[in-house]
Formats: C-alpha cells, structure tokens, sequence
C-alpha cells in the first residue's frame, strides 16, 4: 500500500493511484485549453467546456484527496505523508475552486407567449436557436463539427478502442481494493466530463458512420486482452465477464426491445449449462454421452429455446407485474428442481446440490482449450483460451441481436414495449412476437451457458439464484440491462463489466455488497435513469428538457 500511495513527492516517480490524479489533471488541461478555443483542441468540447471542466477538476480532487485519506487510515497519521501529498492536495483544490469560480454564463432565452400565432412562435424559436449558436461559438465550442476524411474518423475510432482496452486492462488488473476504487473515481467523473463535452455524442454519430469497422474493431480490441497478461489470473476474470455481459445483452431484447419484465432469465443460462454437461462425457452425468463440443452447444441452446418456449406460452398472455411474479416463479422451480433430481427426492439426474462435476475441457477441431499455447511467442493459458472462445459466442449474439432489432420482428417489438394495445391494434400479433423474443432470448443464454459448463468445470443449482452477491443471478442480470442502457448493444455489455468486476474487486465488503450496490444503483439511476449508454428514445422520454437532434430542421431519428 505504502508503496503505491504513500509516494506522493514532487520528484518522485507516479504510480498507483497518483497515475489517476494525473489523468484527471491532464483532462481538466485539455478541456480548459479548449474552452480558450485553442486551435484542435475545440473538436474535444462539441458541447462546451464549462461542465467538462468542472467534471474533471471534481476527479482529480476527489481521486487526490481519497488517496491522501487511505494513506493516512493505512500508515496511521497525518505525518507519514510526504510533501507531495499537500502540493497535490492544494492543486487539485485550488483547481476545483478555479473550475466552479469560471463566468460562463448560459443564453437568456425570451419566453414564449401562449398569445403569439404559429408564425410568431416561428420566429421565437428561431431567435432562441440563434441566441444558443451565437452562445456556442463565443465560448470556442461550437456545436457543429466539420466532417473529416473517412480514412480520419477510422484511425479515430481505433485510437478510442485502443484507449478503451487500457482502460478496461487497467481496471481490471488493478491489485488492490484501494486502486480500484480509485480507479472507479477517476473512471466516473471523467466518463461525466467526457460525456457533458458532447465527446461522447461525437463518437457515437463516428461509429454509426463506420458501424462495420467500428463492430470489429471492438472485437479486435478484446481479442487483445490476453496478450496483454503474463498469466491467466485476469482472464478468468476476463471470460466470465464476457459470459455474463453475453446473457445480459440476451436479456436485452426481453426487456429492452419488447418491454417483458424477466425476473427468472438466469434459469435459461442454467438450462443450457446443464444440458451441455448432462451430454459432454462427464462421469456424473447418467447418460453417459459424449457429443463433440459444437454439438453439445447447439443441445445446450436448443434445450434454452424449448424451455423458452414452454414457459413463454402459456404465461406471455400476462403484462406487467404478473408477467415478472410468473417468471420470477419459473426461476426457483428450475434451481428447485435441479436440487430435487437427485435419486431421492426424485430421479437421479443432476446429481442433485453437489451438481454434475468435472465436466471435460472443450477439444474443438483438435484444439485443447484446456492446455497452454504459444501464440505469436505469447503463452496463452486455459482461460485465456476461453475467453477467445467467447468472445465468439458473443460475436454471435451481437450479430443476431442487431439484425434482430434492425428487422420487422424487431420494430414489432418496440412497438410492443411502447404501446401494446396500440400496437395490436395495428396489426401487430402480440403473443407470437414476444413469444419469438422469449424464445431467442433464453436461446442466447443457453449458448452462454454451454461455454460456462464447460469453463467452471462444475454446474450446480445454487449458481442460478434470483439473488445474491455473485453474478450471475436474474437481479444482476436485469440490473446490468437497466445500468448499462435498455435497447443498446454495447450498453448491457459495459453494464455487465462493471456489475460482475464490482464484486470481485470489493469482497472485503463482505456482507455489505449488496447494501454498497443498491446504494450507487439508486443514486446512479438518479443521476442517469437512461443508464450509461442511453438509447437515443430512452435519453429523451426521461429527460423532457432535452431537445431532439436536428439536421437542417428535420428531426434526428
């Protein structure tokens, strides 16, 4: 500890969290050198820099001043700090002061008069629209940017997914409690900054220009991580990440597409884990089958599907809260069960609490994902093989889920989620279509599920709870699709990152977990109840002050 925070000296070499301070220092330069209209530098604050600033210089202070407190509650007084610790702590201070003393002033804009004509409401909304530009440009930060060469806004988006593995890598590797808070610190306040800069926005419009090399330059970004490991302490971390963030994209198209509140979703990873178990060759399993591993994945979904499809049926003619109790009951007569089918209480199948272990490696096409490789001179390990593994399953998914939602099956369902009774009315068959929804959202688990079996070695009942402090469970599961960002790809995946690496960073917290989790999901869900990734519809529905996205007067879709 002393050695990563205690170092706080004006020649001494940064480290640990002082890398931290000094990345919310470096963000509160450039966007105050850009709010002075500093000439390449305007194109980071598309919508202004008053907030950024503020954002940025609040994570500097605060990330500074939480890693002075934790080297004073570890060493035990104020004098084990070195002198840098009081030079940081005044700048960063001094800083935040400065940020929140800045004179912006927002437009004055005329209020409307309920008495004018269409015309003179017209014009009124014209003068404010250019009260608001004029505004815009006199800070340096005007609104529109000037679109770049293709071959620019691709190394762009490289240069971002590059920053965004560095990112995740640091996080996920940071060796103890006290980094990785600070590590959450630094991450939350600037992904603010970044965000009220309009930075964000920005990249969104690039990657919807490039969706295709955006797509797989994400995934060229991940295939990345275990090259960036010397062992495979962090891609155990790494593939069980990829396997949550997978069922809870999965997830997404039930409730984030069509509207169906799923509190027993987990039961679907289950079924696809135990159905390629029962059929992989373990010697606990009573059929004593052993299918090759692609077979054993397509049995594993298949048997998600159908089970799907069962509880679908009958209970799909139900909405809103009855919907959520059914599924929720459907959740624990699966665990239940599974903890039954143990040759007492009923046939012995699953071998009841104790599970079916010791479930064989995947050998696929001659490939032991079991054993270690040189890859390119890197040694590669069994999990980082796995991990591989999955981030083709979630390839896969991501695939089904966009062309899913970009289909007419899925504009039914939004419109389901909208408006049922409108959308039925329309013409729209209500049942079938979240039926299909149902059906391939419990498919996507049970491709996970497959891949999870085969990882953990074991699969036992009390892996599939509604609820508790290790992920995956259904209340983690439906948190990481609200946290992350309903109706979005790349949202369930973020929100299912960071739910899952949470507890695996912050287990000294024992059995206050859960009360530290519901604490930031409700002030989070205050601050940004669209989540991190917002759909476009969401952000504006629950934020009425907003305006729509205008190009040339049309509305922005």
């Amino acid at each position: 500890m002393y050695a990563d925070t205690g170092d706080l000296t004006v020649t001494g070499y940064p480290g640990g969290l002082q890398w931290l301070v000094l990345v919310g220092g470096a963000l509160t330069a450039l966007f105050g050198l850009a709010s002075y209209g500093i000439k390449g530098l305007q194109w980071l604050t598309p919508a202004g820099a008053d907030a950024a600033i503020k954002l940025s210089a609040l994570a500097a202070f605060v990330t500074a001043w939480y890693t002075i407190v934790a080297i004073i509650t570890t060493l035990g007084a104020i004098a084990d700090l070195e002198p840098g610790a009081y030079v940081v702590g005044a700048a960063t201070l001094l800083s935040l002061l400065g940020a929140l003393a800045l004179p912006f002033e927002r437009p004055t804009l005329e209020a409307a008069d309920p008495d004018d004509t269409g015309w003179e409401q017209f014009k009124h909304d014209a003068r404010n629209k250019v009260t608001s530009v004029k505004a815009a440009f006199a800070t340096g930060t005007p609104k529109a940017a000037r679109d770049l060469p293709a071959w620019t806004e691709i190394l762009l988006i490289a240069g971002i997914l590059a920053l965004g593995l560095g990112v995740f890598t640091y996080g996920i590797t940071t060796p103890y409690q006290e980094l990785f808070i600070g590590f959450l610190i630094t991450a939350g306040f600037g992904f603010a900054a970044i965000n009220k800069a309009g930075l964000m926005a920005r990249v969104t419009t690039l990657t919807n220009r490039h969706r295709n090399v955006a797509l797989i330059g994400a995934f060229a970004a991940a295939a990345a991580f275990p090259f960036t490991q010397t062992d495979d302490q962090y891609a155990t971390l790494g593939v069980n990440i990829l396997i949550f963030a997978t069922v809870a994209l999965g997830l997404n198209i039930v409730v984030g597409l069509t509207g169906l509140l799923d509190l027993g979703y987990v039961a679907f990873l289950g079924v696809g884990a135990y159905t390629a178990a029962l059929v992989s060759g373990s010697p606990n399993s009573p059929f004593g089958v052993h299918l090759p591993f692609w077979a054993a994945l397509l049995v594993g979904a298949a048997a998600s599907m159908i089970f799907g499809v069962l509880i679908g049926a009958p209970t799909l003619r139900l909405r809103g809260d009855y919907l959520a109790i059914v599924t929720l009951g459907f959740g624990e007569i699966f665990r239940i069960s599974m903890n039954n089918l143990d040759g007492v209480s009923g046939p012995d199948i699953t071998n009841g609490p104790n599970g079916i272990a010791n479930i064989p490696n995947v050998d696929l096409f001659g490939f032991d994902f079991g054993a270690t490789h040189t890859i390119a001179g890197f040694t590669i390990g069994r999990f980082a093989n796995y991990f591989f593994l999955m981030l083709l399953i979630t390839l896969i998914v991501v695939m089904v889920f966009r062309r899913s939602a970009e289909s007419r099956i899925g504009r039914a369902w939004v419109a389901i989620r909208e408006d049922e009774t409108a959308a039925e009315a329309m013409g729209i068959n209500g049942f079938r279509v979240k039926l299909i929804a149902f059906a391939l959202g419990a498919t996507l688990a049970g491709l996970a599920g497959a891949v999870q079996a085969h990882v953990n070695y074991t699969v036992t009942p009390d892996q599939y709870v509604f609820a508790n402090a290790v992920p995956p469970n259904s209340a983690f599961l439906l948190a990481a699709v609200v946290l992350g960002g309903m109706g979005t790809i790349s949202g369930p995946l973020v929100g299912g990152s960071l739910l899952f690496l949470l507890p695996n960073k912050l287990q000294s917290l024992g059995e206050y977990q859960l009360l530290t989790f519901g604490i930031a999901l409700i002030i989070l869900m205050r601050l940004r109840p669209e989540g991190l990734i917002p759909n476009r519809r969401n952000q504006l529905e629950l934020h009425k002050d907003m305006e729509a996205p205008t190009v040339l007067g049309k509305a922005g879709v």
